[in-house]
């Protein structure tokens, strides 16, 4: 595959680290933290994109890219996608390892352990913002009329597929930056609270550097993708794999968890369903 770099690619891949900046940037806007239905209505939105772009901006394509090799199409899918999930796995498992050994239960520990945590899912989440980034950037170069821009979702005709390709690393890009909004608040709220708290800057700065992995992330991917087509299938499976474990360990849990005051219980599922619906509909009426 080969693939020039252009600010549409990295546009996508530095937008979920900017919304961070912004959710982290609520140290200073919102003191007091983010409104519970707000938080639960931006993880259902997330969830439900990022639940249909693992099926059709990364599994559909690592089938169709292990056909194109020869492969069984569902052996890289199956093997990746247990593999993304088993690293998260692991990394879960190993942030709560840490916590338990050194006993880190206070509350700048317990920030810091969140911090971790959110650094550690950021990464296959900006590998899948790239292998989508590069996905796109591939299909442009086959139609050389088009750009990685918001224009092209409005194409017709000969632009379709070059057209599916962009609405789905854009959508993907929007879903995980707006996911990653009330991330960065999780992570620099708690820091400027109770004893020992840090600044509202430094808190500011911990909260940005939680998410400054998914842009080396993704941009890393679509360099390595120039290199090297074979992993392609085995990559996509992979991000999908790590992308279904965030949302079935967090986002779904997190968004229609119920708190003290609530009075909405289905403000998170309805979101999920909004965001699946948006993925979805990009991807049939551009496809």
């Amino acid at each position: 595959m080969q693939i020039e770099l252009t600010a549409g690619i990295v546009l996508c891949c530095l937008f979920p680290f900017l919304m961070t900046v912004l959710g982290a940037a609520a140290v200073f806007l919102c003191p007091r933290g983010m409104h519970a239905a707000f938080r639960r209505a931006f993880l259902g939105f997330s969830a439900g994109v990022m639940l249909a772009a693992s099926i059709w901006s990364l599994l559909n394509p690592a089938i169709e890219a292990a056909a194109g090799l020869g492969l069984l199409g569902w052996l890289p899918a199956s093997v990746g996608l247990s593999l993304g999930v088993l690293f998260l796995l692991a990394a879960d498992l190993a942030v709560m390892r840490v916590q338990a050994v050194s006993g880190t239960g206070g509350d700048d520990g317990g920030s810091f352990l969140l911090q971790l945590a959110m650094t550690v899912h950021n990464i296959p989440e900006g590998m899948a913002v790239g292998v989508a980034a590069a996905l796109a950037a591939d299909a442009i170069r086959s139609d050389p009329v088009s750009e990685l821009s918001l224009g092209l979702l409005l194409s017709e005709g000969g632009h379709a597929a070059c057209g599916a390709q962009v609405s789905a690393a854009i959508a993907l890009s929007l879903g995980i930056g707006i996911q990653n909004f009330p991330e960065g608040a999780a992570v620099s709220l708690p820091l400027c609270r109770g004893e020992g708290s840090l600044t509202p800057w430094r808190a500011f700065l911990r909260g940005c550097l939680s998410g400054i992995v998914e842009p080396i992330a993704g941009l890393l991917t679509v360099f390595f993708l120039c290199e090297a087509d074979a992993v392609m299938p085995w990559l996509l499976s992979f991000a999908a794999g790590a992308m279904l474990y965030v949302v079935a360990e967090e986002l779904i849990p997190s968004a229609n968890a119920m708190h003290d005051g609530d009075r909405v219980s289905f403000i998170g599922t309805l979101s999920t369903v909004a965001g699946f619906l948006l993925m979805m509909i990009l991807d049939v009426a551009l496809g």
